[in-house]
């Protein structure tokens, strides 16, 4: 089976290969805006159903699609526009709690599954000179909430994680294998290794 991921991260991409698996991008333009009245914890997955909707999948391909959205207090943060947007997110998460829902679609021709990964994240304080220098040096553009758990912010001010790493990242990449498994999609020369 093929495997394609329809997601242009960087980190998506890192993290798929290093689980394993040989794949190919693919790019699914969509609307990402959402209903108005739907829950934080549903946000991620509802997108990454309209990505995978929104792609015919040949009979040997899987399809995987992906969203992360970070939410404070009901708030819903997004990748922010500039520097100012950026700064302001960080600030409102600086000593406080927030959640990250990462969800994944995985479509086949014949089937189609999606899950959430809840990660609770905790920021210790952050003074305005480290924001700055933050978004200076590692221009969180990409990133929903504005910023990457693996880089400077992650390592200095996270105080607490409760849930999957790799979800914060974006890709909750034990959901992702499982599933894949489910589907006999196992990592290239799995069979090999171990046979």
């Amino acid at each position: 089976m093929k495997v394609l991921l329809a997601s242009q991260s960087p980190r998506r991409k890192a993290l798929l290969t290093q689980l394993g698996y040989r794949f190919e991008t693919v790019n699914i333009d969509v609307d990402e805006s959402y209903p108005a009245d739907l829950a934080p914890e549903n946000i991620a997955e509802y997108i990454s159903k309209q990505k995978a909707k929104a792609f015919d999948v040949a009979a040997d391909e899987i399809l995987i699609t992906a969203d992360t959205i970070v939410a404070l207090k009901q708030k819903i943060l997004l990748k922010p526009k500039n520097e100012s947007e950026a700064f302001e997110m960080l600030k409102s998460l600086s000593a406080k709690s927030h959640q990250v829902y990462t969800a994944f679609t995985i479509k086949t021709q014949s089937s189609e599954i999606s899950k959430t990964s809840k990660t609770e994240v905790e920021f210790s304080e952050m003074t305005d000179d480290e924001i700055v220098f933050y978004i200076k040096n590692y221009q969180p553009f990409d990133k929903a909430g504005s910023y990457g758990i693996q880089d400077w912010l992650g390592m200095a001010k996270i105080k607490n994680i409760s849930g999957s790493f790799y979800s914060v990242m974006g890709f909750p990449v034990d959901l992702v294998y499982e599933e894949l498994k489910k589907l006999n999609c196992l990592p290239n020369n799995f069979q090999n290794t171990i046979s």
